[in-house]
């Protein structure tokens, strides 16, 4: 028999058909939303991936390959397979063996390469006039002279002694100067050229490497490497000279910090490890000194160790790791006092601010009157800055305080940037005031930002330091740098300088050669008349000053040399030196000066005695063209400023030739 279905079960049925179909639909449209998520999630989980790897990875392009290694070999078993079937040869590979490297065949030759050449011969004052002069045994360096590269000719005097009983000769070779880097390649003028190129401009030496093999010249960049690693080590005896000073005689010390990647050796499987992050830490002595020091971790006990002994006012961010140091744990005596700075409170308003939040504009505004009132006075002495501070600037910062308590209270309970903005300002109230105690003091911590910057932009294009050893001389070079900025002397006339000089200097002196010491000295002087080239590639006994140590010149660079219509004119510069101080021998047509200095100087008190002598001395020959007069050579030597004037002969002055007409 038929079923025999009822209305009622048939509106029921129908029911739940359009309930399942509406369902179904709705489960369409909830699946297809799920797959827009989960897409959305797969892309963010990309994005994330990225931004990770551009972080983190990308430094040094990391990839594990033993994957792509087995999927290689599958690859490459099936081709063989293949090609045996078909009867096909197969080239012979090397296995992925790279070719034998080419035996080294010794030293450069910079005479094959086509650049300016310099001369510098090297006597021996115990030897010369008292033994015979066979000649001169000459190496090659590569210097620098601003507008490019220059061979440097270091010529060596050989002597020929004979011992008057037996009648035997020996020879004798002018001895060679001191060096930091010995045998190197780099005079010292190149050397604070690379420096100076990394450090202070943030110019990898991949890019001087490849700049100056535009120009002829083959020099790789681990050679570079290693010099600025042996130079920036010994430099920094003067550092730590400076920092010693700071900490013991310095009223403020600020401070801040900034990472650098640190490349690690690779493991004994020849895998590379993962760059680990490193910290530079910049100080700022007053206005005396700025140095950097490396610390491998970014802690209580690196912050401890730098500012060890030290009681005075440290001005720093309110980061977590300075609270140890305030809390005495780096002194026995009193710990040192905490300045914050008023930028990185501002930092947080203006974040809140860039939120759209009214109160963190409402606040930019309080502090920006703070600032302008307070820069207002800064040509003042700080005596009389102390007293405005007091006076108008202290009614407004108890008004922002007391603004910044009562707003604090009613958002604290909100996390966000307008709650961190207040809580920072309220928490750091007792060190924001601080500079109010002094005039000294100053209200932001931009100095030491500012001297971190050529750090961040540095380490952009060169990337990761090549060890701790190699961070902390890139430590010292900075640390040079910066003070040479601070008081405004050329950095790379400073460097090349500091090259030359270091090897013979006293190490109980060694602040002497920091920046601050050279500036008032005959040193600041010469940067000053010298700032357009570099004249620091000397081979001469350096002598106690700066200044004397630099008296080396040549005819191509100096600016008092001149070609006049009938004789060439040299004029150089040599303060303190008298007549018989200095010797001019023309032979041929190579003109030679040299020149020697001893001085005494004695002070006799009742309560102590002091002697000081200083000796210094200069070499330098000039090959001048055919066509001279060396019996009308003259030379004067007046307020310090030697002028020698070479006639040339009659046939070797220009004529003026006349035009007939028609």
């Amino acid at each position: 028999m038929p079923e025999i279905v009822s209305a009622a079960e048939k509106s029921e049925t129908e029911a739940l058909r359009r309930r399942v179909a509406e369902l179904e639909a709705r489960l369409a449209s909830v699946t297809a939303e799920r797959d827009k998520i989960r897409r959305a999630y797969e892309q963010l989980k990309e994005q994330l991936e990225l931004l990770r790897r551009r972080i983190y990875v990308a430094k040094a392009e990391r990839v594990d390959a033993r994957q792509l290694e087995l999927e290689f070999a599958e690859k490459k078993a099936a081709l063989e397979k293949l090609a045996e079937e078909l009867g096909i040869p197969l080239a012979q590979d090397d296995d992925g063996k790279d070719e034998p490297r080419p035996k080294p065949k010794g030293r450069r030759d910079l005479r094959q390469v086509a650049i300016p050449e310099e001369r510098i011969e090297i006597l021996d004052a115990a030897l010369e006039g008292k033994s015979e002069r066979i000649g001169f045994e000459e190496s090659y360096r590569l210097a620098y002279r601003r507008g490019g590269p220059v061979r440097l000719v270091i010529a060596r005097a050989t002597y020929k002694q004979t011992d008057e009983a037996t009648r035997e000769s020996t020879f004798v070779t002018a001895p060679v100067p001191k060096e930091i880097v010995r045998r190197s390649l780099l005079a010292p003028t190149m050397v604070a050229c690379l420096l100076y190129s990394k450090y202070g401009l943030g110019l990898p030496f991949y890019r001087q490497e490849e700049k100056l093999r535009g120009e002829g010249i083959e020099i790789d960049r681990g050679s570079m490497c290693r010099c600025a690693e042996d130079v920036g080590a010994t430099l920094g005896a003067i550092v730590m000279a400076a920092a010693k000073e700071a900490k013991e005689t310095a009223f403020c010390l600020s401070t801040d910090a900034t990472g650098v990647a640190i490349q690690p050796e690779p493991l004994a499987d020849g895998r590379r490890q993962a760059c680990r992050k490193g910290h530079f830490f910049v100080v700022l002595a007053d206005r005396d000194h700025v140095f950097f020091e490396y610390q491998p971790k970014h802690n209580s006990d690196a912050v401890c160790e730098m500012f060890r002994g030290y009681s005075g006012y440290i001005q720093a961010d309110a980061h977590a790791i300075y609270d140890a140091l305030f809390r005495g744990e780096a002194t026995t005596g009193p710990p040192p006092q905490e300045v914050a700075c008023w930028s990185h409170c501002r930092r947080h308003f203006w974040e809140a601010a860039a939120a759209k939040y009214a109160l963190g504009r409402e606040a930019l505004l309080r502090i920006r009157i703070l600032f302008q009132l307070d820069q207002s006075w800064a040509t003042l002495p700080p005596r009389q800055r102390h007293v405005l501070r007091n006076e108008k600037l202290r009614p407004f910062i108890d008004e922002f305080f007391a603004w910044a308590r009562e707003q604090y209270v009613r958002v604290k309970a909100e996390r966000g940037l307008v709650a961190s903005a207040f809580g920072y300002a309220v928490r750091q109230e007792q060190a924001l005031r601080r500079f109010l105690d002094d005039g000294r003091l100053r209200m932001e911590n931009n100095g030491s930002e500012r001297n971190l910057r050529p750090v961040a932009v540095g380490r952009k294009a060169w990337l990761f330091c090549g060890s701790d050893d190699h961070a902390e001389a890139a430590a010292n070079i900075f640390s040079l740098i910066a003070s040479c900025k601070l008081h405004r002397l050329d950095p790379e006339l400073y460097l090349a300088e500091i090259v030359h000089v270091m090897p013979y200097w006293p190490r109980e002196r060694y602040l002497e050669l920091s920046p601050r010491k050279s500036g008032p000295s005959p040193c600041r002087r010469w940067h000053r008349r010298n700032r357009r080239w570099l004249r620091a590639d000397r081979a001469s006994t350096p002598s106690a000053s700066l200044g004397l140590a630099a008296l080396v010149y040549d005819a191509s660079s100096c600016s008092g040399y001149k070609e006049t219509k009938d004789a060439y004119v040299f004029k150089a510069d040599v303060p303190g030196m008298k007549e018989g101080d200095i010797a001019i021998n023309l032979t041929g047509n190579r003109l030679t000066v040299s020149g020697k200095r001893e001085e005494e100087k004695k002070q006799e008190h009742e309560t102590y005695f002091s002697y000081e002598r200083s000796y210094g001395s200069f070499t330098r020959s000039f090959t001048l063209p055919e066509g001279i007069d060396a019996d009308k050579v003259s030379a004067d030597l007046k307020d310090g400023v030697l002028a020698i004037s070479v006639p040339k002969t009659p046939e070797a002055q220009p004529k003026k030739v006349a035009i007939k007409a028609g």
